[in-house]
């Protein structure tokens, strides 16, 4: 007996340093003293606005550490008088433990194994049963378990040697999982209970240990009953070490568990669009750099304002609201998606359906057997889906989903700080669960009329005035290459025939007087100018090119618009400041691109004529001092595209550039008039809500002061009545030209 003692000793013995060592390659790699030393689990990166506000987080398991003076001790007395009672005595392993373990092996005895908080930590930390599991021995087998178990108590030991218990406690509670997708006690804490780990109560923090061993059979959200029993279990077990008393063990055992569930995902919390494009942008530098976005812990600060934030997405959806509810009944009973002609486009749903995803995954599920997909794309089925109401369950095919998507207006906002480029606010859509689509940046559509700014800026910077005068008279554009001629015609469809300056004109987005400007500059000038002023998406130099007719995003059109307040610098807009690590050592730093591509004067002089859009008579944003009653300097453009597809909004302060637009998902989805349809109804609005809260927000300390001149004096007057007899906002009726018929008159000739 003393000699297979012996043996066992010496063979338990050799086995524990074949195993250390992985002789041969049998056992499977052990971890390095480097990576003991560094134990990593994955953690989530989390994504902060410059206020300091938590917008949300990046991950693959959802886990964020906490430190172990924020531990509650009623936590770490269920923990130990759960899962290892004997914690604090042993050094590692726990010869019991061992014991019941060996006996659970040799007997298939599933009920004679358990580990220490240790060895679970190994187990976690170290992926035993999965990285380590990689020799020629291992397996699924009794011998392939006791292989493993062999690393978790040869790690255990190791991990006693390198940290204090109380390090160890901090591990396993920020390591484990509790189920929906939360790691760690941090956000299992926030999770199940919406509070932090010090603030749970000992009936939460034993219904948290509870969950450990098995987090999906013993869940408080889908087994309430089974969750209670384990909770109390647990409470038992803590009066048994003498951690709670037993009148304590009563009190808290009568009540029920109340949860105030609610899991973190990317469609929660502030600036879901915002937050999509930022992992875009940055998945490319993690790749660099060998970061991982969704595992390292990282700490990513951004330009976003939480409170212009949260102001631009109650805006958007108190307009949106509204307008779906004018858009509903503006088409009752009829089918919105019409031709340039207002006539039903045919097959529309089927042929929209042929682009979506899960028409081509049916497709690939059934190898193309177009009967079978049908059949299932008009299957009904329960489904949640969004209402201005609130979410609500219903019955529907994935083609009545579509349908019924389709009619709904989405929209794009950006707000930009034009003086460093930071942006302060995105919402690229509706709802980010429901419509994943984002209008800011990825959307790009015709802007119409706010891009005729780029056209005046290339006549200022060309030598005309604010105040040069020019007929509301056609323009012809000869035809060219096969194109027939073009004459655009003003909103209103004809010609006055009176003369407007330059800065009335834009004010009033008359089409004839930028038609004459484009003939004059030439296409091939506006295109120069507007990739000079941010705009990277393709422009065709055609005549069309000064009414918005390529397409471009608001991202763009905010870059360009910010080039007027910055004193003619264009400054691209930046949406992270700064990215650290786990540990607070910074990463990297972000500045934004600039260059200087308008004089200071040329800059100014673009303010003051979109000024006039809200000052003038007659101009197209006035309601923003006579309805909205902003005492403030503001410049603004609306624009409009045709059968009003597009409706869109660009408003700038000293401070703050904002770009906006509203429309169907598809530009044949739209209203049939410009009541509803144009920019100054569909778009501006929006605007108005949102700079009412802003202002309303003395904590922001948004600008209210003028619009800075040059240090240097204008070369140019500026001040139009001086020229035209004290008329102010028109020039005298005296002046009126003959609008039936085209004129090609020249400056001369004015």
């Amino acid at each position: 007996m003393w000699l297979l003692f012996i043996v066992g000793v010496v063979g338990l013995g050799l086995f524990a340093l074949a195993v250390s060592s992985n002789f041969l390659n049998l056992f499977g790699r052990m971890p390095n003293l480097k990576t003991l030393e560094n134990p990593r689990s994955e953690l989530a990166s989390e994504v902060y606005s410059a206020d300091g506000v938590l917008l949300g987080k990046y991950f693959r398991e959802n886990r964020t550490p906490v430190e172990f003076k924020d531990l509650p001790q009623n936590l770490i007395d269920a923990l130990i008088a759960t899962e290892d009672v004997r914690f604090e005595q042993h050094s590692g392993i726990d010869m019991k433990s061992i014991s019941r373990a060996m006996v659970g092996v040799l007997t298939f005895n599933r009920n004679g194994g358990g580990s220490t908080l240790t060895q679970q930590v190994a187990k976690v930390l170290f992926r035993t049963r999965d990285d380590l599991n990689d020799g020629s021995l291992n397996g699924t087998g009794k011998l392939g378990m006791l292989i493993t178990k062999t690393k978790e108590w040869i790690l255990a030991i190791r991990l006693e040697r390198n940290y204090t218990k109380r390090e160890i406690l901090r591990m396993y509670l920020n390591t484990v999982e509790y189920g929906s997708n939360s790691f760690g006690i941090n956000t299992a804490a926030k999770t199940f209970f919406n509070k932090a780990p010090k603030e749970l109560s000992t009936p939460e923090a034993a219904t948290l240990v509870g969950i450990v061993n098995a987090p999906g059979r013993f869940s408080p959200v889908n087994y309430p009953q089974r969750s209670k029993r384990r909770r109390n279990w647990v409470l038992r077990q803590m009066a048994k070490s003498n951690y709670i008393t037993e009148a304590e063990l009563a009190a808290d055992t009568a009540k029920p568990i109340v949860l105030r569930y609610s899991v973190e995902n990317p469609n929660k919390g502030l600036a879901p669009y915002f937050r999509a494009e930022v992992a875009k942008s940055l998945l490319a530098w993690a790749r660099e750099t060998d970061h991982d976005l969704y595992a390292d812990g990282l700490k990513i600060y951004t330009t976003i304002d939480s409170r212009m934030q949260e102001y631009a997405e109650k805006s958007v959806a108190e307009h949106l609201a509204l307008q779906q509810k004018w858009f509903t009944a503006h088409w009752k009973g009829q089918l919105p998606w019409r031709d340039e002609n207002g006539k039903v486009i045919p097959d529309f749903l089927n042929i929209a359906m042929r682009r979506t995803q899960r028409y081509k995954s049916l497709m690939a599920m059934y190898d193309g057997n177009r009967d079978s997909v049908n059949y299932y794309l008009r299957k009904k089925y329960k489904m949640p889906v969004f209402t201005w109401q609130g979410e609500k369950e219903m019955l529907m095919s994935p083609l009545d989903s579509l349908a019924y998507y389709k009619r709904y207006l989405q929209a794009g906002f950006m707000a930009m700080n034009p003086l460093n480029g930071q942006i302060k606010a995105w919402v690229g859509g509706p709802n980010y669960k429901f419509f994943k689509f984002d209008h800011v940046r990825q959307g790009k559509r015709q802007p119409g009329s706010t891009f005729k700014p780029i056209v005046y800026t290339a006549a200022i910077d060309q030598g005309y005035s604010p105040c040069f005068p020019r007929p509301d008279i056609a323009t012809t554009f000869p035809g060219v290459a096969g194109r027939a001629p073009y004459t655009p015609r003003n909103f209103e469809g004809g010609f006055s025939g009176r003369v407007f300056t330059l800065r009335q004109a834009l004010a009033r987005s008359m089409n004839s007087i930028t038609a004459w400007l484009v003939m004059k500059l030439t296409p091939e000038t506006i295109v120069t100018y507007a990739k000079r002023l941010g705009i990277t998406s393709p422009i065709d130099p055609v005549p069309a090119i000064g009414f918005g007719a390529s397409d471009c995003s608001i991202y763009e059109l905010c870059g360009a618009y910010g080039t007027f307040v910055n004193k003619g610098i264009w400054t691209s807009p930046i949406m992270v400041t700064r990215i650290e690590d786990k540990n607070g050592n910074v990463l990297r730093e972000f500045v934004p691109h600039t260059r200087e591509v308008l004089s200071e004067e040329t800059a100014y002089l673009m303010t003051y004529m979109l000024q006039a859009s809200t000052t003038e008579p007659g101009g197209t944003s006035t309601i923003l001092h006579t309805g909205f009653k902003f005492p403030y300097e503001i410049g603004a453009k609306t624009g409009t595209t045709s059968n009003y597809s597009d409706a869109w909004f660009m408003g700038i302060t000293p401070d703050l550039v904002c770009g906006m637009w509203v429309g169907g998902e598809d530009r044949s989805i739209h209203f049939r008039s410009g009541t509803y349809g144009q920019g100054a109804r569909l778009a501006l609005p929006l605007y108005g809500l949102f700079m009412q809260k802003v202002y309303k927000d003395k904590s922001i300390g948004i600008s209210t002061a003028p619009f800075p001149k040059p240090a240097a004096p204008l070369s140019i007057e500026i001040d139009c009545s001086k020229y035209y007899g004290g008329q102010r906002d028109t020039i005298p009726d005296s002046q009126k030209l003959d609008s039936r018929e085209p004129t090609d008159l020249d400056e001369e000739d004015i």
